[in-house]
């Protein structure tokens, strides 16, 4: 990319960055040569559209340069910038996170239309988020449950401090209370209901992955064994000790995996076994209930 005078100006580099990433291949070059551009210069991603003769620094140009060439170059957005949006909210990453996912946010739904289907929002839900990652999961349930508390756990302690940090950020920190350890195994009874998105990639999947997940993503937040289903089979049989009567369980899915989770689930005791689909009409949520106790 060259930076003589028409690129100091923000639409013209937005217009140089986005050939730069076209030619290396990336589908959303346009978007993201904008986002880049645009965070390099410390203004909101709509300013290269209606200011786009704003003069850049040139501290501002090196960043955006930067920026470009990391994206160029294979890395996520959200990793670059080390931000990313998630049901509305903003979520720092860190190298123990995965990206979240707007196929996510249909297992949020899921949750929401169970809480709207009975004792509504205002409930004082108590749940646990399991494997929680950045807390995208719960931090957008606690935004939607004004009165709810959940517990979080992660094994990994860096992705703890970034779900903390994450719940101070969107103003839920005071009822988002994280736990280091396995899935459910360290929660106490009577939780309202849990939720996890946990890996469920198989190893023999690991090729098939894009390049930005792939080199990119954690590792242990993407793959669970040669089926896949070894998360599962971890949790599953966590859950019946610590749910209430009838309470759900909702776990995100891959699109092949719901007969397979169903019958995890039925095997660890669990019924009313539900599957849910996202707007691609791609199997995405399992739901099943603690019905006998």
């Amino acid at each position: 990319m060259s930076t003589g005078p028409g690129e100091r100006r923000i639409g013209s580099l937005c217009r140089e960055a986005r050939a730069r990433l076209a030619a290396a291949g990336v589908e959303t070059a346009a978007l993201d040569a904008r986002l880049l551009v645009a965070a390099a210069a410390g203004v909101e991603p709509v300013v290269p559209l209606t200011d786009p003769d704003r003069e850049m620094t040139d501290a501002e140009i090196a960043r955006a340069l930067s920026h470009i060439a990391r994206r160029a170059d294979g890395e996520p957005v959200g990793r670059i910038l080390g931000l990313r949006e998630f049901w509305g909210l903003t979520f720092a990453l860190s190298r123990d996170v995965l990206e979240p996912r707007p196929d996510t946010e249909r297992l949020v739904e899921a949750v929401l239309d169970w809480c709207d289907a009975g004792k509504g929002r205002d409930h004082p839900y108590r749940f646990a988020d399991l494997g929680t990652g950045s807390g995208a999961i719960a931090i957008a349930l606690l935004s939607e449950l004004p009165n709810a508390v959940a517990v979080a756990t992660d094994m990994a302690a860096d992705a703890l401090a970034t779900a903390r940090d994450n719940a101070l950020r969107n103003g839920v920190g005071g009822r988002f209370l994280p736990c280091q350890g396995d899935f459910a195994s360290m929660l106490a009874p009577g939780m309202d209901f849990l939720v996890s998105n946990p890996p469920y990639i198989s190893l023999t999947e690991e090729s098939q992955l894009s390049r930005e997940v792939r080199e990119h993503d954690p590792r242990a937040a993407l793959f669970a064994g040669e089926d896949g289903l070894d998360a599962y089979r971890v949790i599953l049989p966590q859950t019946r000790a610590v749910l209430d009567r009838f309470a759900p369980l909702f776990l995100e899915i891959g699109a092949s995996q719901a007969a397979s989770v169903a019958g995890l689930a039925k095997t660890a005791g669990l019924e009313d076994v539900q599957v849910f689909q996202d707007l691609a009409g791609l199997d995405r949520v399992v739901r099943a209930a603690c019905v006998a106790k």
